[in-house]
């Protein structure tokens, strides 16, 4: 597809555009929060076969800073994409 062709299909259908735009940030903000919740258990598994502790209750105390830190960074990065996924599909509607 050329420049071109984009530009008059976005130019003919704006709106529809608009709301494929919001489904690419859903889809990107669903898939991050599920990745990032997929890679938080996975380390609270490894730490507990690792230390071999029968109670752990404090899981998020056992992981280091560096890996909550940047959990917590695409937890909010997830999250305003899922916002402005809600955004454009709402702006879409109105065109």
């Amino acid at each position: 597809m050329t420049l071109q062709y984009l530009w008059t299909l976005f130019a003919d259908h704006p709106a529809h555009m608009l709301n494929a735009l919001a489904m690419f940030f859903a889809l990107a903000g669903s898939w991050l929060l599920l990745a990032t919740r997929l890679r938080e258990l996975r380390a609270g598994a490894r730490l507990a076969a690792d230390s071999e502790l029968d109670d752990v209750d404090g899981e998020a105390s056992l992981l280091d800073e560096r890996t909550l830190r940047i959990n917590r960074f695409f937890f909010h990065f997830a999250g305003a994409c899922l916002a402005l996924a809600l955004v454009l599909s709402f702006y879409s509607t109105h065109l």
